[in-house]
């Protein structure tokens, strides 16, 4: 099983579910550090991903729902016309992005091809070019069975509702859950 390590283990394979989060580079405070040993890699996501939801701070570029919808746009693409996973739940949130998805790929390309293209587009849109758009690394974690897939998909899909960004997580637009997605999105792709 393929596997890499940076300041987390990085362990996937081709047709095994993942759950993976993407953030704003600079996203999370400065004063917020963690050594290795501190928590476990579970219980340290837990840890940054309700700070992520709370920042009022730091970088908020998902807000726009021109560079929302670009993100999102690209993961189906990625998922539909271009088959490099099955994608089966996801949410952009102002500063961090939850996908659940399972790669026919290399998940290091995919990683590449999402975090690079959505990058430059956004950066083109802000006027930012060349300043680093997401951390260079991302939290990512094996589904290890059924009952924590379903698990991750209701997190996922729960996480604008737990923010306080939307009542239920249909009336998210950024999200998996929102009635509709697919069919706006083949819409903006047509217009």
């Amino acid at each position: 099983m393929p596997s890499y390590r940076r300041r987390l283990p990085h362990i996937h394979q081709i047709g095994e579910p993942l759950f993976v989060t993407w953030r704003l580079a600079d996203s999370l405070p400065v004063n917020r550090s963690f050594r290795p040993d501190d928590l476990t890699d579970g219980r340290a996501f837990v840890v940054f991903d309700r700070l992520l939801d709370v920042a009022c701070t730091g970088p908020l570029y998902l807000r726009q729902p021109a560079l929302a919808e670009m993100v999102m746009r690209h993961l189906v693409r990625l998922a539909q016309d271009e088959e490099m996973y099955s994608l089966h739940a996801f949410v952009v949130m102002p500063n961090h992005v939850h996908l659940l998805l399972t790669p026919n790929t290399p998940f290091p390309r995919i990683a590449r091809l999402v975090k690079g293209a959505t990058a430059r587009w956004a950066n083109q849109l802000l006027g930012t070019t060349g300043k680093a758009f997401w951390q260079d690394e991302s939290y990512d974690h094996r589904v290890k069975n059924r009952d924590e897939w379903s698990r991750i998909r209701r997190y996922i899909e729960l996480n604008p509702v737990r923010s306080g960004l939307a009542a239920t997580p249909e009336s998210y637009p950024y999200s998996s859950a929102s009635p509709g997605w697919s069919e706006r999105l083949v819409e903006q792709k047509r217009g």
